[in-house]
């Protein structure tokens, strides 16, 4: 039997050694001399695959931290479409779990690989989750929660939408931005000229200047889901980008 410590070992190598099959000596009839048993021929060692995140290739997967247990991806529709969906993977054993698919949008203009201010795309990468907070009191979120009524989103969105409650609740995404301050923390790091304020917040109904969204309560599912100690990752792209 394997203990737990050595599967886990073996399943960060992956590869699952087997071995079995040993020698028999069997009794002969009469003057008939012992001969011993055929040895059965060895197993080919059989790999321990663990499961993969759907749709996304090697170098994506290659950017998610080996420390990370969980990580929400968000694939779009396209490079230029504001439609995408949102899954948050938490990584066991036997690899990464899926959850709930939820409809989500991203920036009016869909995707960049250098994203700056005001270029209403959302910034392609994978990028770490540190800080939350919103306009409403904590459901219950595990990341440091900064409750504020500076949480406001005025006005309408591009499609006449209105965008009251949009950041009842929001998590910080870490593009541009100094973790572990509140989302409201305008530090940016890159500078202002490559934009910032990315979050992950409620759904308006439209499209985003380069946020990600999703309902209000898969928000709140959300951020109870997300520990600090499990090192949690957003994926952002497009499908065709994802899966390079």
């Amino acid at each position: 039997m394997i203990n737990r410590r050595a599967a886990v070992g073996l399943l960060s190598t992956s590869v699952l050694v087997s071995a079995c099959g040993s020698t028999t000596v069997e009794a002969g009839r009469g003057d008939a001399p012992f001969v011993p048993a055929r040895t059965p021929a060895p197993r080919t060692p059989a790999r321990a695959v663990r499961r993969p995140i759907p749709g996304l290739g090697p170098v994506t997967t290659a950017a998610i931290p080996g420390q990370t247990r969980q990580a929400v991806v968000v694939t779009g529709r396209g490079r230029d479409s504001p439609v995408s969906t949102a899954v948050l993977y938490e990584r066991t054993e036997a690899g990464w779990q899926s959850g709930r698919i939820w409809p989500a949008h991203n920036a009016l203009h869909g995707w960049s690989g250098h994203h700056t201010a005001g270029d209403l795309r959302s910034p392609l990468g994978v990028y770490t989750l540190s800080d939350a907070g919103g306009l409403l009191a904590d459901p219950g979120s595990r990341l440091p929660y900064d409750r504020s009524s500076g949480f406001v989103s005025p006005g309408t969105g591009f499609e006449g939408e209105p965008l009251a409650g949009s950041f009842d609740y929001v998590v910080a995404i870490d593009y541009n931005r100094r973790p572990g301050t509140s989302p409201l923390d305008w530090t940016r790091p890159l500078g202002p000229g490559r934009g910032g304020g990315i979050w992950i917040h409620v759904d308006h109904g439209g499209p985003t200047h380069g946020c990600v969204s999703i309902g209000k309560a898969h928000m709140k599912a959300l951020l109870r889901a997300l520990d600090p100690d499990r090192h949690p990752v957003v994926v952002l792209g497009y499908a065709d980008w994802l899966a390079r």
